[in-house]
């Protein structure tokens, strides 16, 4: 099991503010086995588009462990957020540390 989610605002595409989108469901990513055993820890840095639905129409990594990079992905795509009136990106960090 990963550890929990920092959430770092990103500029909306939409109309060049900050967004201030609250996640509503937050699904938690999956510990790789590979990473456990490797003693593996850090941060994927995931921008999601988000529609005015909530929910993620793709997501796109921005920096991180290749070895995590696909659960933090995984995850992320399950997430929903409030509803708004246009699409905006959201900038998460999904933060992995074996407990």
């Amino acid at each position: 099991m990963a550890s929990l989610i920092v959430l770092v605002p990103l500029h909306s595409s939409a109309q060049g503010a900050a967004s201030k989108r609250k996640i509503l469901d937050q699904a938690a990513p999956a510990y790789p086995a590979i990473a456990r055993t490797m003693g593996l820890q850090g941060i994927v840095k995931v921008d999601a588009l988000v529609g005015p639905d909530g929910k993620v129409k793709s997501a796109q990594v921005k920096g991180g462990h290749p070895v995590l990079v696909q659960s933090a992905l995984e995850a992320v795509r399950r997430w929903k957020w409030e509803s708004a009136a246009h699409d905006s990106h959201e900038l998460v960090e999904v933060k992995f540390s074996p407990e």
